[in-house]
């Protein structure tokens, strides 16, 4: 006899190596379980870290993870970090407890149909079939590159179960009735099952068979070689496709500049011809050059209104091209915009597009090599670090949030992993500090328009990324909420900053409704003490009024960057991110900011 957690905890293992959790009496033997067939398990302190955990775990290294809390408000804490990574399409495997199959008890709800709000299925257990149910879990969360749950009956969770007994000679079919006791059974579903990684990562499965016709790349074709300005733009997509190399190929084959949308930073390898960042955390002149291509390819971008200057990133004479594994709506923009789209997967489309396009060369000179201010600190590198006050300060005595960031892009670890919390202050990272590749920043929040993920996590880019330093931008609104997992974010990294954008306001509020006229009292917060709240829980706080404070991380990062430093950064509510500013401009208040 062997027990059903055991036996859940052998069908996720082939899938998992890493788990995030909270005990309940939901799921206690299952993470027993978990422990005992060496997936690793990290406890956080708040429900929502385990699933926040998990999405980041598997946005930087491809490979799914599991959450686990146990049932009622176990459930349903952690409902908004799971509604972010189905918006933001992260596969990840939810197990929790649930009602027992004698039905549902006085506290309970109906925790399938609250997942299923949320566009995440849910797959209960049973004792006759554990590995089945698991495999078909696996391959939803993989194929639909979304979150599942996989819910335990509460009075299944320390059952044990009968040993299998073996029927020569069966075969699985389609509609056949499905047997658990069966190996061959087993064997037939692992044998068809996908691989835990995602689509696109290294692994030995063939990647999705690009449906893009010949007569749409032929078209695709002939725009890209009549093009005079091109601009290559790559988003998360080309990123999950390992497509990195051919945007390369392919944008040297045009001449083109090249962009990317804030997942996909860094995926160019050549940043002589780069612009950056498009939208709203860009740089000014840089978007108005990609206002002047005349050919857009883009791939793997979900041009999302950020991305996309809300539709007024292109000129309305642009022709796009997008490269995408589905459709997606086009965004507002003032005028039409002749687009065609080459569904498929990424990688296979550019391969495809650098075979027809054969022995192209651009026309000389390419569009690249006549754009001025591309060089190191030329006219489209350039940003603004705010106030020419050599001390950073702005009017109401607090710091200009661009100086901080202008100041941290240089101080910070150059090995680092960062994760951007949600709310107005998402600019300033996305702005100021770079990274070597797009894995190493990850934004939670953005997807769902939630704030207070960021500190939630810590634990998941840790464990993907345990010898790079973690780097937390997070606001005082959005800290406060996750103030629980401060104490797991000090326990499980052995090198983290916490950045605190503290101006006493949700300032993404104060900045838009606040500006309609109304009462801000309620977009306050009253001051708080991060650093003091940090060193409370084992980390070192600093409290930043001026620059100078700054000097603490450069001490940190000199001595080892050791443990956890946590930057209260004490920033003036005065200064608006541009990002923003295109949110006022689109709400009608241009002339008010």
């Amino acid at each position: 006899m062997h027990s059903f957690a055991h036996a859940l905890a052998s069908a996720l293992q082939p899938h998992a190596t890493e788990a995030f959790g909270l005990m309940g009496n939901g799921n206690a033997h299952f993470i027993d379980a978990l422990i005992e067939q060496q997936i690793r398990f990290t406890a956080v302190r708040h429900e929502a870290a385990t699933v926040a955990s998990a999405d980041a775990y598997t946005r930087i290294t491809k490979r799914i993870a599991i959450a686990t809390t146990t049932y009622g408000a176990g459930f349903t804490n952690p409902l908004t970090a799971l509604a972010e990574a189905a918006q933001a399409r992260t596969p990840l495997l939810l197990v929790v407890g649930d009602e027992p199959t004698t039905g549902r008890r006085p506290w309970g709800i109906d925790q399938e149909m609250a997942a299923a709000a949320l566009g995440v299925p849910t797959y209960t257990l049973g004792l006759e079939n554990v590995e089945v149910i698991v495999e078909r879990a696996v391959s939803s969360a993989l194929r639909r590159r979304r979150p599942v749950v996989i819910a335990i009956p509460y009075d299944l969770a320390a059952a044990t179960l009968p040993e299998p007994t073996h029927r020569p000679g069966h075969t699985l079919e389609a509609d056949s009735e499905i047997d658990l006791a069966d190996p061959a059974v087993v064997a037939a579903l692992a044998a068809a099952t996908m691989p835990r990684q995602l689509p696109g990562a290294p692994a030995s499965h063939p990647r999705p068979a690009t449906q893009a016709t010949s007569i749409e790349l032929a078209a695709a074709v002939q725009v890209l070689t009549s093009a005079a300005r091109p601009l290559v733009l790559a988003g998360r997509g080309a990123w999950l496709a390992d497509a990195g190399d051919l945007l390369d190929h392919i944008a040297d084959k045009l001449g083109a500049l090249t962009a990317s949308t804030a997942l996909a930073r860094g995926i160019f390898a050549a940043p002589h011809y780069d612009l950056g960042l498009t939208g709203g955390f860009g740089q000014h002149a840089a978007m108005q050059t990609i206002a002047l291509a005349d050919v857009v390819l883009g791939v793997g971008a979900s041009r999302n209104q950020f991305t996309m200057r809300f539709g007024e990133l292109f000129a309305p004479h642009a022709r796009i091209i997008r490269v995408d594994l589905d459709q997606v709506a086009a965004p507002r923009t003032q005028q039409p915009i002749e687009q065609l789209l080459l569904r498929g997967d990424a990688r296979g489309t550019l391969q495809q597009l650098i075979t027809a396009l054969g022995d192209h060369r651009p026309g000389a000179p390419a569009w690249r090599d006549t754009v001025a201010g591309l060089e190191p600190d030329g006219e489209l590198r350039a940003l603004d670090a705010g106030t020419a006050a050599t001390d950073g300060l702005c009017d109401d005595g607090r710091l200009d949030p661009r100086a901080i960031a202008s100041r941290l892009g240089q101080l910070l670890p150059k090995d680092r992993h960062v994760t951007s919390d949600g709310g107005h202050f998402i600019g300033w990272a996305n702005m100021f500090w770079s990274v070597a590749s797009p894995e190493r920043m990850i934004m939670v929040g953005t997807a769902y328009q939630t704030i207070g993920l960021g500190l939630a996590t810590v634990a998941g880019v840790a464990a993907a990324a345990p010898e790079s330093t973690v780097v937390v931008s997070t606001g005082d609104g959005g800290g406060l909420m996750a103030l629980a997992d401060l104490e797991t974010a000090i326990r499980t990294t052995k090198s983290c900053v916490i950045v605190v954008w503290n101006d006493a306001a949700y300032g993404a509020e104060v900045h838009l409704y606040g500006l309609m006229g109304i009462n801000q009292a309620p977009m306050q917060i009253p001051g708080v003490n991060f650093a003091a709240l940090a060193s409370a829980l084992g980390a070192t706080g600093v409290k930043v009024t001026t620059l100078a404070d700054l000097d603490a991380l450069e001490q940190w990062r000199n001595h080892g960057a050791q443990g956890t430093l946590l930057l209260d950064c004490q920033i003036s509510p005065s200064v608006v991110a541009p990002y923003q500013a295109e949110i006022q401009r689109v709400n009608g208040l241009g002339d008010q900011a």
